[in-house]
């Protein structure tokens, strides 16, 4: 009978020994995964992948400095979010004050980067379980210029450039990409990768350009002004009309004979300048034809010469309106 007890004593104590290491191996498992310090990281990088901007800053416990809060929510910030692969999380290192850091390595458009998260154990929960948090840090900021214009596109989202710049506030890690697509200017895309709180951000500038149907409308209007021009000068008989060219004689031009026609259009080329847009010295070409007099012999003769002319103007752009201001110097 005694034997009968023991032994199912010892069973009862075996479980419970069993039971009990059970117990540890769940708790340690439970606190190097869902209740370790790498799971705040986790679900930070899963809100930046959603797009979650709120629920992104609340996990990573930041104060937004001032500036353009476009990059923190949506689209632009799935964007900057997507190019994240390859993630890597390490193993937690201590450091003073009840903190731990830890490391993640990953890559972004192929290169390999790395940031350190530093979170700080907060309490236990059922006892066993640490639960852990970001220490509470300030989001990093993102200075963007834009040479002429009031506008840009940011990881796809259409920003304000007030006197053509802006500071956006972002999560990391992250890309950013910076372009400018309109119709008349155009800029090259070009991106800034954020791995740090810390870590110092050269600024994106968009180097503006025209593009080339801004030329091509700018070179049309040109070629009605000079066209216009000289078919006013036919039509006034003048061999020094109002317009960028002329011609001097001293011989007498026979009446009705005179003829002007363009025979080399300037070539269209528009560049910065002092905070507006500028079109360099127009330079073209043009025939004149008559019927002039000597005026010692008094014998008439054709007048077939070409002029080289060259003249500047006025570029004012408004929305998708241009105008072109010739100025003329007599």
């Amino acid at each position: 009978m005694s034997q009968a007890l023991v032994r199912i004593a010892a069973g009862w104590l075996l479980g419970l020994m069993l039971a009990v290491a059970a117990a540890i191996v769940a708790v340690n498992l439970v606190n190097n995964t869902v209740a370790s310090p790498q799971q705040p990281i986790r679900e930070y990088l899963d809100a930046l992948h959603e797009g979650d901007g709120g629920k992104a800053l609340g996990i990573l416990r930041a104060a937004v400095p001032p500036g353009n809060a476009a990059m923190l929510d949506g689209t632009a910030l799935k964007t900057a979010a997507s190019r994240i692969a390859n993630v890597k999380l390490g193993d937690a290192e201590e450091r003073s004050g009840n903190q731990v850091m830890v490391p993640m390595e990953y890559t972004i458009d192929g290169s390999r980067l790395r940031t350190e998260f530093l979170l700080e154990k907060t309490g236990t929960e059922w006892l066993f379980f640490n639960t852990w948090a970001f220490v509470p840090s300030r989001l990093p900021t993102l200075d963007i210029t834009v040479v002429n214009s009031s506008e840009a596109t940011v990881n796809g989202a259409a920003v304000n450039m007030p006197n053509g710049r802006n500071s956006f506030s972002v999560f990391y890690p992250g890309e950013y990409e910076a372009s400018l697509n309109g119709q008349y200017f155009a800029a090259p895309a070009t991106r800034a990768t954020i791995t740090s709180r810390d870590a110092p951000v050269a600024p994106l500038n968009l180097l503006t350009q025209a593009t080339q149907d801004l030329k091509d409308d700018v070179a049309a209007k040109v070629k009605d002004f000079l066209d216009g021009c000289a078919a006013e000068a036919v039509k006034q008989q003048k061999l020094q009309p109002d317009c960028p060219f002329y011609f001097a004689s001293n011989n007498a031009v026979k009446d009705g004979t005179i003829k002007w026609t363009v025979t080399a259009y300037p070539q269209v080329s528009i560049e910065p300048f002092d905070g507006r847009w500028a079109v360099s010295p127009l330079d073209g070409k043009a025939k004149v034809e008559a019927l002039q007099q000597d005026s010692f012999t008094g014998a008439w003769f054709p007048l077939n010469a070409e002029v080289e002319f060259s003249f500047t103007t006025r570029l004012d752009v408004a929305g998708d309106t241009i105008k072109v201001t010739p100025l003329l110097t007599y």
